[in-house]
């Protein structure tokens, strides 16, 4: 952890991140606002602003990745920042629905480039006993400014409007764009910055395949992504129906969601102070431990909602915590491993590949939970996604040994990969 306080473009790097992050919690709010109270729009017509940012991602993850290894990182990051920085201003002027899902969608394109090529930048600047408390710090980023954004934004949004919402938004992409400006090229020294160079012979198409080929050989990484997907499939059942669930409550406050989304990301923030700290956790375990935590407090919420008991403004929001906690078990340990196994010229690619397995994930989880919810009721459906996910972990825990026995062999092997895939 002293390493990163002493690292100069690491910490303008998170700078950026939590500036920009800030800053789409902020639109976010606003458009709904915007969307759901002025133009009195339908719960689909709602749904579909989600849909237009986390599409993109879904669909073109693997290739966003590609182009982050092939093309210059802080470039790319750059003009990513600076071209959502304008779409946002279009906001401050649409009139119509379509207007604001043209925006967003194109704002998701870049979005799904951003995101890889700040994973592949953090891999050039971080030094590899870094690499986890690094990725520790990100998230308590993201989880921070979850908590920060939409408090932000509603009292901005109540005191000034959603357009001045949409400006502050569009001033935060240019500040992150600014400190980016700040980073170096590559890292001077690191062999692996040298592979994107123009007289790299392999093409595009090469390039792709070889990202899939490559998270296909680890099998290490491989499960991990597995399981990391699936869990994310499940847990999307219910976590989009939450609101749902408290309605069945007789006593709730209006203001329990809110609560429980806060405390969620204290709860990710808390994991993930851990986890700076105690960077020699291993993260096979961790990972099904916190898929098992998520199963835990999902069940119990469902089981006080059915016996409707008193005191869920407590009750609620420590579950929240709860869950937030585990969740952080699970996400950070993955990208930490999958920051250390993967060498820096294909940082890109895997990360495209891992972006779209999660984002299909929350993009089918809540529909699919939607059609559960309806026809089978939200507390079954709780029940459900509960039990999935603790069985998931068990079966987890059964292939443990021959999960981490491909580590293994993946860590001898590591270096043959390596010069097979640098030609």
């Amino acid at each position: 952890m002293k390493g990163l306080l002493k690292n100069r473009e690491y910490l303008i790097l998170m700078m950026a991140q939590g500036i920009s992050s800030i800053g789409d919690w902020l639109s976010m709010v606003a458009i709904i606002t915007l969307v759901g109270l002025k133009w009195n729009a339908s719960p689909m017509e709602v749904s579909f602003i989600i849909l237009c940012l986390a599409l993109p991602m879904a669909l073109l993850g693997p290739v966003a990745g590609t182009l982050a290894d092939r093309v210059n990182r802080k470039s790319l990051m750059m003009i990513s920042d600076l071209v959502r920085a304008g779409l946002i201003l279009v906001l401050t002027i649409a009139n119509t629905i379509g207007v604001v899902y043209i925006c967003l969608f194109t704002i998701g394109v870049f979005s799904a480039v951003f995101v890889p090529a700040k994973n592949g930048k953090l891999k050039e600047l971080v030094a590899e006993e870094d690499l986890k408390a690094a990725m520790s710090v990100t998230s308590m980023i993201d989880s921070s400014t979850k908590i920060i954004g939409p408090l932000l934004s509603g009292i901005f949004v109540t005191a000034f409007g959603a357009q001045t919402v949409f400006y502050l938004d569009s001033l935060t992409f240019l500040a992150s764009a600014l400190l980016i400006m700040a980073l170096p090229k590559t890292l001077s020294g690191s062999k692996d910055s040298t592979q994107l160079s123009p007289a790299n012979n392999y093409s595009f198409k090469k390039d792709f395949i070889l990202g899939i080929s490559y998270m296909k050989s680890n099998k290490y990484l491989l499960v991990g992504l597995f399981f990391l997907g699936v869990s994310l499939l499940i847990l999307q059942l219910s976590d989009s129906q939450i609101i749902v669930l408290l309605r069945e409550l007789t006593h709730s406050s209006p203001d329990l969601f809110g609560y429980i989304v806060a405390a969620s990301g204290i709860g990710m923030f808390l994991s993930g102070m851990f986890l700076t700290k105690k960077t020699n956790y291993p993260s096979y375990p961790l990972m099904l431990l916190g898929v098992c935590g998520i199963g835990f407090s999902f069940g119990i919420m469902a089981v006080f909602t059915n016996f409707d008991y008193h005191g869920s403004i407590i009750w609620a929001p420590l579950l929240g915590l709860l869950a937030g906690f585990s969740a952080s078990f699970v996400f950070i340990p993955f990208q930490a491993t999958l920051q250390l196994d993967t060498p820096v010229h294909m940082t890109g690619r895997v990360f495209g590949v891992v972006n779209s397995v999660t984002t299909t994930a929350t993009i089918i989880g809540p529909l699919l939970g939607g059609w559960l919810a309806t026809e089978f009721g939200i507390i079954p459906t709780f029940i459900l996604t509960a039990s999935l996910l603790l069985v998931l972990s068990v079966i987890g825990f059964f292939v443990k040994s021959k999960v981490e026995r491909g580590k293994v062999d993946v860590s001898k092997g590591q270096p043959g990969t390596l010069e097979t895939t640098k030609g």
